[in-house]
């Protein structure tokens, strides 16, 4: 993966145009969250260091080609300012404006407000790259689309990854691409049909793939075990099957839960029992995987170098049922503290989960992509990330 830093470029007096993902959650017209205002200071701080000019590209909300006001991205420079420590200058209409190399940052309008950002149309990317000298993306977030602010303008401008890109794409390498062996996956969530895809990759890329949450039980039923009234895609047992035989055609281990964690009812703290898999009781649920699985998750992870993880491996909303996920994570946290394991993660659910269990900063990376990471885990390649690789 071949791509140009911050530190490749020369940006003294230069406009650098710096594509960013502040789509923060806003209410009653105000910031209720920065944490992805956070992540790109560095970026936004180092080009000034070096002498460049921030104006800066974001989206806001799918407003679908068309100008919503309540998704103008006028509502978040003041946190933007706040964060920065200066002032943000706002430009609604950059066709009508002057940008000038000795101003202050700026900021433009929601770019998802022409139709032709989506469209990726090559008049929006000849425009946008006029209005300045060099092209940073620091939005990783949004790689996956191949957009006017996100690809398009990367082909036209001598073009280099931000301080949150560049993290990002270190971290995904050390995972996926050239990991240090052997490494092992978390894939949990409800359903298979979802990830298909992703475990049609990592089964030819790890050597260990854990396989948790409702997901499990439907590659337990692949292998025969009745599992009752639990979460289970029936119609996807021959898919289960196939990805199964791949796995072991690639020499990697599929491990399943041996005994789990069941109840009557999905909801918090219910009457529960600890049973082997094959053992559910009539008219129960399996809800998560047990200690005995947890033993033998902690006991693969130890003789593992890379961790890749997605998803949780039990309903981990509701106690008791989100024992296995915090057990599990915090293990792996444990080993990554010690430098035992690299260890890697993503997916809304995953970062919910890691957050919940108190071990999010200690994870070697945790990824808030959402989108872009599961693509990257699918094996995919990422347009935005592509472009970048071109120079």
């Amino acid at each position: 993966m071949n791509f140009k830093t911050l530190d490749d470029m020369d940006l003294a007096g230069k406009v650098v145009l710096t594509r960013v993902d502040i789509n923060v959650p806003v209410e009653d017209g105000h910031v209720t969250d920065t944490t992805r205002i956070d992540r790109i200071l560095p970026t936004l701080r180092d080009i000034q260091a070096a002498g460049g000019k921030v104006v800066m590209l974001a989206h806001f909300g799918r407003p679908k080609g068309k100008v919503v006001p309540e998704m103008s991205l006028r509502q978040v420079v003041p946190a933007l300012s706040q964060a920065l420590g200066q002032d943000v200058a706002f430009i609604e209409r950059p066709d009508r404006a002057t940008i000038d190399a000795t101003d202050g940052p700026i900021l433009i309008e929601n770019t998802r407000f022409s139709p032709m950002e989506e469209a990726n149309d090559p008049m929006m990317s000849k425009f946008l790259a006029s209005l300045g000298d060099v092209y940073c993306n620091d939005a990783f977030s949004a790689a996956h689309r191949a957009h006017a602010s996100t690809e398009g303008i990367a082909h036209l401008l001598p073009a280099c990854a931000g301080r949150s890109m560049e993290a990002e794409l270190k971290a995904l390498e050390a995972a996926l691409g050239k990991p240090k062996p052997p490494v092992a996956a978390v894939v949990g969530g409800a359903k298979v049909s979802s990830k298909l895809d992703l475990l049609g990759n990592l089964v030819g890329k790890v050597q260990h793939l854990i396989i948790g949450g409702g997901m499990a039980n439907t590659f337990l039923a692949a292998q025969g075990v009745d599992v009752q009234k639990s979460l289970c895609e029936h119609d996807l047992l021959d898919t289960a099957r196939q990805i199964t035989a791949k796995a072991e055609a690639a020499g990697c281990a599929i491990l399943l839960p041996n005994d789990v964690v069941v109840a009557k009812e999905f909801r918090a703290d219910p009457p529960t029992q600890t049973v082997k898999a094959d053992e559910v009781p009539a008219g129960y649920m399996i809800l998560d995987a047990g200690p005995d699985s947890v033993a033998h998750i902690k006991t693969v992870l130890d003789g593992c170098a890379t961790l890749v993880w997605n998803g949780p491996l039990g309903a981990f909303e509701m106690t008791p049922f989100d024992a296995a996920t915090v057990a599990a994570a915090r293990h792996a946290a444990e080993l990554t503290k010690a430098g035992k394991l690299i260890s890697v993660a993503g997916g809304g659910d995953t970062v919910s989960a890691l957050n919940h269990a108190g071990v999010a900063t200690d994870f070697t990376y945790i990824s808030t992509a959402g989108g872009a990471f599961l693509e990257w885990m699918e094996g995919k390649v990422l347009p935005g990330v592509a472009a970048l690789s071109d120079h």
